[in-house]
């Protein structure tokens, strides 16, 4: 399995187990509160979103990558297109790091 396999794996695994969030609003709300341990911002999402949450996750110091398309995100989050997903969970915020670095 590659990188982004697993990690896209390791997303529908979280999903499940109910450790995401998704959609603008719902990834502002999670990081703000201190809940979003890594944010998924997808590679074809326009310029002024990537900036918009690169710039709120700098300041509240939270993990961020560009990763995967909408689609994906939104396919491996058990939702519809997706241009950023939060994480918030710990163990899972990590073993998508891992996995996205194989």
């Amino acid at each position: 399995m590659t990188g982004n396999n697993k990690a896209l794996s390791m997303i529908g695994l979280a999903s499940r187990a109910g450790a995401v969030k998704s959609g603008e609003f719902s990834v502002e709300k999670a990081v703000k509160s201190g809940r979003g341990k890594l944010v998924l911002v997808a590679s074809d999402a326009s310029d002024n979103t990537k900036k918009m949450v690169m710039d709120m996750c700098r300041f509240y110091k939270v993990p961020i990558r560009i990763f995967g398309t909408k689609e994906e995100l939104g396919r491996w989050s058990g939702k519809a297109y997706r241009a950023s997903i939060c994480i918030l969970d710990e163990g899972f915020a990590k073993s998508v790091i891992n996995s996205m670095e194989v």
